[in-house]
């Protein structure tokens, strides 16, 4: 019975899951703003959500590959200004010039390293004095990192920490004041990793834990302080982006999901000011289900879904101690 129990239940809660969190399934449908999609709908109001971005001016990190480059293609052809950031000047070029054919009111590029918080300040520094203000930040940089055992080394995590969290942190804080003023969004790329640990990521499921606690504490204060910016943090799942399939293709038993529409559903979902994103919501929503209704079974699953003999443990680092 307690394995029935444990099966049911959270195949019920999936059910009531889909039911009501399920949102458009596509960024430009038209659907009623009825029941529970209104508090979604309400935003739009004559406008469809393509239209919503049109003239608008966005930063986007981690832009030069990936997920951060398919969203600068959809903002571009949405009509946006765009401004692009991240570590390869000449990846981000390349990225720009295809926004620019794409229809981009504008686009731009600044090329750096978010391991120091005073260029993701300066990044914001250039979208004031560009524009002079702005309407959304799309955080979705990461550093590198590696899948494989913890093997003791503290600063690994500690730069990991720069670049993951702080770095946000920091761009947040500078936007701020220009969010504040035109009313716009912070849209934060997290991972399931940040809600339900796993082995092999414990550096990068560190880093987006500390983004999903501080940008929810971030949301009350919002709303003590009546301040109408939106936070939206993006839950992914396993992404078919260049980096991830190198790095987990051959431990990760399931097939990735396309970065293409990644990109498009979070754009989405800023735009509509919804407080969360689940992608693929196959996988994730139920695997949060699990997270609460029996977290030893989905354990289980986590690593039951991995080739662990595939995984050769690094050498200690130096002064770890082992």
């Amino acid at each position: 019975m307690g394995l029935l129990l444990k099966v049911l239940i959270p195949l019920l809660g999936l059910g009531l899951a889909v039911y009501f969190y399920s949102g458009p399934g596509n960024f430009s449908e038209e659907e009623p703003c009825t029941g529970v999609r209104y508090r979604l709908c309400a935003a739009l109001s004559s406008a469809s959500p393509p239209e919503m971005l049109r003239g608008k001016r966005v930063i986007v990190t981690g832009a030069s590959s990936g997920i951060g480059e398919q969203m600068a293609y959809h903002l571009a052809r949405m009509g946006a200004h765009v401004l692009l950031t991240a570590r390869t000047e000449a990846k981000l070029q390349k990225v720009v010039e295809k926004c620019l054919d794409l229809g981009a009111a504008s686009a731009r590029y600044v090329s750096g390293s978010m391991e120091s918080t005073a260029f993701a300040e300066e990044v914001v520094k250039e979208a004031e004095n560009i524009w002079g203000g702005l309407d959304m930040l799309i955080l979705n940089h990461i550093g590198r990192s590696y899948f494989n055992f913890f093997n003791g080394d503290v600063d690994h995590v500690r730069k990991l920490m720069e670049t993951n969290f702080l770095s946000y942190l920091a761009m947040t804080t500078s936007a701020l004041p220009m969010l504040k003023e035109s009313e716009g969004n912070i849209v934060v790329v997290s991972s399931i990793s940040g809600k339900v640990a796993s082995p092999f990521v414990a550096p990068y499921s560190a880093t987006k834990f500390a983004l999903e606690g501080f940008f929810s504490s971030l949301r009350h204060e919002f709303i003590i302080e009546k301040v109408n910016v939106s936070i939206t943090l993006c839950i992914l799942g396993y992404i078919n982006t260049e980096n991830a399939v190198r790095a987990v293709s051959h431990i990760i038993k399931k097939a990735p999901a396309p970065k293409e529409e990644c990109a498009m559903e979070i754009i989405r979902s800023g735009a509509l000011r919804q407080r969360e994103l689940h992608y693929p919501a196959s996988t994730v929503t139920p695997t949060l289900l699990l997270r609460d209704l029996a977290p030893e079974f989905l354990d289980g699953l986590v690593r039951n879904n991995m080739r662990v003999e595939n995984i050769k443990r690094p050498p200690p680092a130096r002064g770890s101690g082992h």
